[in-house]
């Protein structure tokens, strides 16, 4: 008796004890999420608490998650080196952000170098779109404000009056900026904001003013393929100089608008998007490959030169992403896109997969007058999506033990992740085979029918000095992020920690070679020459996406889940449906 009052009694006082703790946190403005996950004054009151059941959007300086993390997952998350790399990435992004706006605010890039804007896509403010989910991301609360704010003031009147802009640019950077921003600022949870600046509803409905314009590419064109672009005054649409659209382009509009069509209730933009889907669905392939033009007036492709670099690219990573977007249900009407993703991949390994001598690195070529012409070892940066999108289209977003574990993986998929892996060693030795650690815009391979001497990397102690071509033309470094974005999805689902390192060299070559110390970062015109010339231009992806993907590789895995979260080609996150 005297010990069951005895533990009635310290259970009485440790509530009590706990109920305390969690009203000074209130009264202090604690993050009730960060005080239940991170930690308070009671473990009793953290057992008999449940956390509150929030949209997986905080910031991972706000983290917190229903779900229970492995114990491996928690000793990556709390390694305190990786902690601080990521702090190294953040005050990155805030360097990057202070130059723009100290000489660029409301253009659409920074000449950092020269020390002022330009507008190279429509003048609608593209880094500033494009930064802003990354901010929210980083908890960088006052660029969010900065941002946000911007937003608010000038864009829809910018929307009204400007003129040409490129459909596809758009759609990813800005529209896809806007919807995410919304999400991630509490839209569609009562507008219950964490961020200063506009509330939810500001980013939605210019989202929706922009692509009530953007939706004339559509319906001005006699087929279900837009035209490439449109004038935003008119508004009006019209083709492309040479009268065709690029492949890439008119099939990586889907995401942003079927998530338009969700959060409006409105379901036209969605109608139109998904209408480019189920038309490619019935055109002739070859072996699931596609050519990188197509014309909207015939709506038919156009040429033969098939490739996964520019114009074909993210063609193949939205058949997965809008099919794992719509909840990946084997009896859903989407099926058919993960029935052409499969059978794109098959002509990847069968017809575009080879390996370079003398060291066999995994690459994919292209074929530039069809399959029975020539193959060319020619692999662009834009190409190292391909990795991510492999692992993604693998596990679909979980872990590969989990997977494993659950019997969810076949024998293609088990395949794929083995390809992903492969070819992100190949990405990541396009970096470190050059002088300084950053990868040119494009890459050739020696093999048996290729070889030009004389063009290698720089690096002469790269054990792929040999392996790796870059021709005068292809020098150039963008600051893009592909690379860093394969290897966040990898280290997500593979949990092997030298896709942090990789990472990690490529950060800090970005930070030698490339930082302007007034502010912002510079793309360079010659990775394999010590020192590089600068080309004064910061894109805006390299706040939208490379920075980004960094921020998340080094961070806390619960945060943006990829069981939760489709990211856009321009690396903004838009939730899955039903989760």
């Amino acid at each position: 008796m005297l010990l069951m009052i005895f533990g009635l009694a310290l259970l009485l006082m440790t509530h009590t004890s706990s109920h305390h703790s969690f009203s000074d946190g209130l009264a202090k403005g604690t993050n009730v999420s960060e005080e239940i996950t991170m930690g308070g004054s009671s473990r009793f009151g953290r057992f008999w608490r449940k956390p509150p059941r929030l949209p997986p959007r905080l910031s991972p300086d706000e983290k917190g998650t229903n779900n229970k993390p492995s114990n491996e997952s928690l000793r990556l998350n709390a390694d305190p080196i990786w902690i601080e790399r990521q702090q190294k990435v953040k005050e990155s992004f805030l360097h990057a952000w202070s130059g723009y706006k100290k000489y660029a605010m409301g253009y659409d890039e920074l000449m950092p170098l020269s020390q002022q804007g330009v507008d190279g896509l429509g003048g609608l403010g593209a880094t500033i779109v494009d930064a802003l989910d990354t901010a929210m991301i980083m908890g960088a609360n006052e660029v969010v404000f900065e941002a946000g704010s911007w937003i608010e003031t000038h864009l829809s009147d910018k929307i009204s009056k400007n003129g040409q802009v490129n459909l596809f640019e758009t759609t990813i950077r800005v529209l896809g900026g806007l919807l995410s921003a919304y999400h991630l600022s509490g839209g569609g949870q009562h507008n219950n904001s964490m961020y200063k600046g506009p509330k939810p509803i500001v980013y939605l409905e210019t989202a929706r003013k922009l692509a009530d314009r953007l939706l004339v590419a559509f319906t001005s064109s006699p087929t279900p393929i837009p035209f490439s672009d449109v004038v935003l005054h008119g508004p009006s649409a019209h083709r492309a100089p040479d009268g065709l659209s690029s492949t890439s382009e008119v099939s990586t509009l889907q995401l942003e608008f079927n998530y338009l069509s969700t959060v409006s209730g409105d379901p036209k933009y969605s109608v139109e998007a998904m209408k480019v889907l189920a038309h490619m669905k019935n055109l002739p392939k070859v072996e699931g490959l596609v050519p990188i033009y197509i014309s909207p007036d015939s709506g038919e492709f156009s040429g033969e030169n098939i490739r996964l670099g520019s114009r074909g690219d993210s063609y193949y990573e939205y058949l997965i992403k809008v099919w794992l977007q719509q909840g990946s249900s084997q009896d859903s009407d989407f099926t058919y896109l993960h029935d052409m993703y499969e059978e794109a991949l098959k002509g990847v390994r069968r017809l575009l997969v080879q390996k370079s001598i003398p060291n066999g690195l995994v690459f994919v070529g292209e074929l530039p007058y069809g399959p029975k012409g020539v193959f060319r070892p020619k692999m662009d940066h834009l190409v190292c999506f391909l990795p991510g999108t492999l692992a993604l289209g693998a596990t679909k977003g979980i872990t590969k033990e989990k997977a494993m574990k659950d019997d969810l993986l076949k024998f293609e998929d088990l395949e794929n992740l083995k390809l992903a892996e492969d070819l992100a060693k190949t990405c990541f030795e396009m970096y470190s085979v050059t002088s300084t650690g950053l990868a040119p815009e494009i890459a050739y391979f020696h093999t048996k029918e290729y070889y030009e001497g004389g063009l290698d990397g720089g690096n002469k102690g790269s054990k792929f000095v040999d392996d790796i071509i870059i021709k005068h033309a292809d020098r150039h470094n963008l600051l893009r992020p592909e690379t860093v974005e394969s290897l966040f999805v990898l280290y997500r689902v593979t949990e092997d920690p030298k896709y942090r390192e990789w990472g990690w060299q490529i950060f800090e070559a970005f930070e030698k070679f490339t930082k302007v110390e007034s502010g912002g970062y510079s793309s360079l015109d010659d990775v394999t020459l010590l020192p590089s010339r600068r080309r004064d231009k910061m894109e805006t992806f390299f706040l939208g996406e490379t920075l980004k993907y960094l921020y998340l590789l080094f961070g806390d895995t619960s945060v943006i889940p990829l069981d939760k979260f489709v990211f856009n080609t321009e690396a903004h996150p838009l939730p899955i449906k039903g989760t």
